[in-house]
C-alpha cells in the first residue's frame, strides 16, 4: 500500500516498453555486481521471465530453416520457442566441461542457447577454457549467444563463477535471468540484458507484445532491491537451500551405494545422480513415484535420446528431515531393481 500511495498518476499511466527505469537500475547495479555483467540500465529489459526473453529472441534472430544450437540434454522451453519460429535445432552434447565444442555441427549456427553457471538439467559449469573457446566463435562467426543464468544465485562450492557475458567484448551474449526461483514463481518476472545493437530491435518488439511488465509490481520490487532486502534474502536463502544440500548429500553415501551416484552439486536448486550400471530409468521413475518420490529421468530432456542412467533430483522446497526420509524411501524403491540387473547380468554371463 506504501508504494501505492507514493505512486505518480504518470507512474500508473505509462511506462517504458524495457520496463521501470529505477528497477533497471536496480537490477543493473546487481548484476554487476553479483555476476560480473557488463551492462548499462537502458540494457536492461524487464520481462516476465526467461521465457518471454526467449520467445522475443527467437522471433528477433531466428526464422524459418535458420540453424540454433541447443544443449542436449536441455531446458525444453528454449527449444519449444526456436521451433515454434521454424529454426532447426542443432543439439550439442554435453560433458563434464559443459558442451561439446563440436565446431563441425555449429557450422552456420547463427543462434546458441547455452546455460553455462548451472546447466539444465545435469548442474555442470562450464569451464573457463569452453567460455572462452565459445566467445571466440561467436566473435569470429557472428552468431549470438543467449545466456540462461539458470540458478547462478545458489553456489555452495568454490569461488563464484561470473557470467559468460562478463567475458563478452563484442556484444555477443544476451544475459537472461528470472526472479521466479529467488522469490516466487507467481511474481512472474525477469530481466534481460540486450546487446547495445539490439536494444532498439528489442524494445520495438516487446511494445507490439507484453507492452511491459506490470508497472506496480516494478515499482514494489525496486523499492525491494534498492533498501537491500533482495541481497538479504539471497543470503538467508543461500543458507537454508546449503543445508538441505547437505543433508542430501550426507544421507546419499549412507544408503545409495551401489544405487545412485550422486553429482557434488556445487550450485542450483536440484543435481543430477548416475544409477548403477544397466539399471533402467524410467523403471526407476516409477518405482520412486509408488513410493512418493518424484525424480525425472534425464533422457527427458534429451532431443537425441540417447542412453542416460540418470535421474534428476530436486531438493530445494524440502526440510532436512523430509529429504533424509526422501532418501531412505529411494534406496527402497530401487533395490529391488538393482537386484533384477544383477541377476540378468548373471543370466547372460552364464550363457556364454
Amino acid at each position: 500500500m506504501r508504494r501505492v500511495r507514493k505512486a505518480s498518476v504518470q507512474d500508473l499511466f505509462f511506462c517504458d516498453p524495457m520496463g521501470f527505469m529505477p528497477l533497471r537500475l536496480a537490477v543493473a547495479e546487481y548484476l554487476t555486481t553479483s555476476r560480473g555483467v557488463n551492462c548499462q540500465p537502458e540494457q536492461i529489459a524487464i520481462v516476465s521471465g526467461v521465457q518471454e526473453a526467449l520467445d522475443l529472441t527467437a522471433r528477433l534472430l531466428a526464422g524459418p530453416g535458420d540453424r540454433v544450437g541447443v544443449e542436449d540434454p536441455g531446458y525444453p522451453g528454449a527449444a519449444l520457442a526456436f521451433e515454434a519460429v521454424g529454426a532447426h535445432l542443432v543439439p550439442l552434447e554435453v560433458d563434464d566441461g559443459g558442451w561439446k565444442l563440436d565446431w563441425r555441427r555449429l557450422k552456420d549456427v547463427r543462434l546458441l542457447y547455452v546455460t553455462p553457471g548451472h546447466q539444465f538439467p545435469l548442474g555442470i559449469t562450464m569451464s573457463l577454457p569452453r567460455r572462452l573457446q565459445v566467445l571466440e566463435w561467436a566473435t569470429r562467426t557472428g552468431a549470438t549467444i543467449f545466456e540462461d543464468d539458470y540458478d547462478s544465485e545458489y553456489r555452495y562450492e568454490g569461488r563464484p563463477v561470473p557470467a559468460l557475458q562478463s567475458l563478452d567484448s563484442e556484444g555477443a551474449v544476451l544475459f537472461a535471468g528470472s526472479f521466479s526461483k529467488v522469490l516466487f514463481p507467481s511474481l512472474r518476472m525477469g530481466y534481460a540484458v540486450i546487446p547495445a545493437d539490439l536494444v532498439d530491435r528489442f524494445a520495438a518488439a516487446k511494445s507490439i507484445s507484453t507492452r511491459h511488465a506490470p508497472m506496480l509490481e516494478q515499482m514494489i520490487l525496486s523499492d525491494f532491491m534498492e533498501a537491500g532486502h533482495f541481497a538479504r534474502h539471497l543470503r538467508r536463502m543461500r543458507q537454508i537451500y546449503s543445508e538441505r544440500r547437505a543433508a542430501l548429500v550426507e544421507t546419499a553415501k549412507t544408503h545409495w551405494s551401489g544405487l545412485l551416484e550422486i553429482s557434488g552439486v556445487e550450485a542450483g536448486l536440484q543435481t543430477a545422480a548416475r544409477l548403477c550400471e544397466g539399471m533402467d530409468p524410467e523403471a526407476a521413475a516409477m518405482a520412486a513415484a509408488e513410493r512418493g518420490i518424484e525424480v525425472v529421468p534425464i533422457n527427458r530432456y534429451s532431443r537425441q535420446r540417447k542412453a542416460s542412467s540418470a535421474l534428476q533430483l530436486g531438493f530445494a522446497p524440502f526440510a532436512p528431515r523430509e529429504i533424509r526420509h526422501g532418501v531412505r524411501e529411494l534406496a527402497l524403491a530401487l533395490e529391488p531393481l538393482r537386484k533384477i540387473t544383477h541377476n540378468n547380468r548373471s543370466a547372460a554371463f552364464s550363457r556364454r
